[in-house]
């Protein structure tokens, strides 16, 4: 067999044991004080990040310009990871309701209002001229936090608007009042958990247009308010042309919702481009140092070449943005 075949075998072969755990995997979920639901994510080994080429995407993602593809080198090399205990992972993201009684309860002030700056907001006649985004956010302004991203949220839907700080003191908060160990995800436990045994671009599959049953990403609904990336988005309707209530869409195998879309969620890891040339194979947690952290599964707001289970993306922990969320790992009982 030649280093083809051997490649081919070793995905084909650690797919079968995340997809056999995954199948094993008890659809039970747990939920705590605050309301989260949790289910267990079961031990086991993926091939971790995309090594896929300019051409192969390009050919995928015809709207998009060459540049893109170029930028995605972080991503590689793919690498065998192997998760040695299971976890737990909220089955959803936590929701505006959720995070708003952590604030009653726990007394935490928000950095986006400790700070006195803000946040990010959607507003419809910011100007474009003078963002370089031109998305229509605009920010950081006090008038705009975890209660206003400009467009309307009920209860349900996922707060947005808070900092990686913000996520680690609800963890933390939590860890103190269940008695239990809660944190945000590994970048490693977050890939491995969206895709669930799959070793496709998404959790479906390879295909863009399989989003508009998964996740709430840039659709037909959002090219209402940017016409001009029209060409970009997702094909149909999905009825939602900002945050969907959570778990409104198919979960994956192991039973969580809006691993694609919704928000980008929070993990623990700093970035480092050229970490995974160098990662363990075991539970790895990132760099011990860096200037960003990692955020991943895309938004709304997002491209479909942006919600990979591979792809990445960062801010610093001092980020407050209308796309940006929490999902929670709680380790498990033994």
């Amino acid at each position: 067999m030649g280093p083809r075949g051997a490649a081919v075998f070793t995905w084909a072969s650690l797919a079968l044991v995340a997809l056999l755990a995954a199948c094993a995997t008890p659809r039970t979920a747990t939920v705590d004080s605050l309301g989260i639901s949790f289910v267990r994510v079961p031990a086991g080994e993926f091939l971790m990040g995309s090594d896929e080429s300019v051409q192969a995407l390009a050919a995928a993602y015809p709207a998009l310009e060459r540049s893109r593809f170029e930028g995605l080198s972080d991503e590689a090399p793919v690498h065998r990871v192997r998760i040695a205990k299971p976890f737990e992972m909220s089955r959803h993201e936590i929701t505006v309701g959720q995070f708003r009684a952590f604030l009653r309860r726990s007394g935490h002030v928000p950095e986006s209002v400790a700070d006195g700056t803000g946040g990010y907001g959607y507003n419809p006649a910011y100007d474009p001229a003078t963002s370089p985004r031109r998305d229509a956010f605009e920010g950081r302004s006090p008038r705009y936090s975890w209660q206003n991203p400009g467009f309307a949220q009920g209860e349900d839907h996922p707060v947005v608007n808070v900092t990686w700080n913000d996520a680690v003191a609800l963890a933390r908060w939590l860890s103190q009042q269940e008695g239990r160990t809660y944190r945000l995800p590994t970048e490693a436990e977050w890939e491995y958990a969206c895709r669930a045994g799959g070793t496709g671009r998404y959790q479906h599959g390879d295909d863009p247009a399989g989003l508009i049953g998964v996740g709430n990403t840039f659709d037909e609904d959002a090219v209402a308010n940017w016409p001009a990336w029209r060409d970009r988005a997702v094909p149909g309707r999905d009825g939602h042309a900002f945050t969907a209530p959570v778990g409104a869409y198919t979960a994956n195998a192991f039973g969580l919702h809006d691993m694609h879309g919704n928000v980008w969620e929070w993990v623990s890891d700093w970035h480092g481009d050229d970490y995974y040339a160098q990662s363990p194979v075991d539970d790895p947690t990132g760099p011990a140092d860096g200037v960003v952290k990692v955020r991943r599964g895309g938004s709304w707001h997002t491209w479909p070449l942006y919600t990979r289970c591979a792809f990445r993306n960062w801010n610093t922990v001092q980020t407050r943005y209308t796309l940006v969320g929490i999902r929670l790992v709680r380790e498990a009982a033994r």
